[in-house]
């Protein structure tokens, strides 16, 4: 059961990072538009950007490319997972966490502001293919 909550809490996260990178046909960071969103980073490969869910906050279904959550200021959240039943899981500060596609909503079941900083892979995909990077071009690396 704690490997369930556990599994659930990661897919919270999910809810939350609210991205968009040609995965999906909408742009989430437009569906929820009730959801304080700030884009602090966002180029070819990856978009960056703070997400905050005030008590009561709902961000309706949408779906989610490969990203990174960081939450900043925990709470309780509803999660509902596109095929599956509503649940509610405590978010805390300080988690971080990986998560796949998903296609979900999200409400804010709390009483505090929940925080959180996405980070979405826009190129994973091109890397899968074998594309290179700078990086990679470096035989002394």
């Amino acid at each position: 059961m704690k490997a369930i909550k556990i599994i659930f809490r990661f897919l919270l996260v999910g809810i939350i990072l609210m991205l968009s990178a040609g995965l999906h046909a909408q742009d989430p960071m437009e569906v929820a538009s009730n959801v304080y969103k700030k884009v602090i980073l966002d180029n070819e490969k990856v978009r960056v950007y703070e997400v905050e869910f005030a008590p009561g906050d709902v961000a309706p279904w949408h779906s989610l490319g490969e990203h990174v959550g960081y939450v900043v200021s925990g709470g309780k959240m509803e999660l509902t997972v596109k095929g599956e039943e509503p649940m509610v899981v405590d978010v805390n500060t300080g988690e971080a966490m990986y998560m796949p596609a998903i296609t979900h909503m999200v409400k804010n079941v709390g009483a505090t502001t929940v925080k959180m900083i996405v980070t979405e892979m826009k190129s994973t995909q091109k890397i899968m293919k074998g594309e290179s990077s700078s990086m990679e071009k470096d035989p002394d690396m």
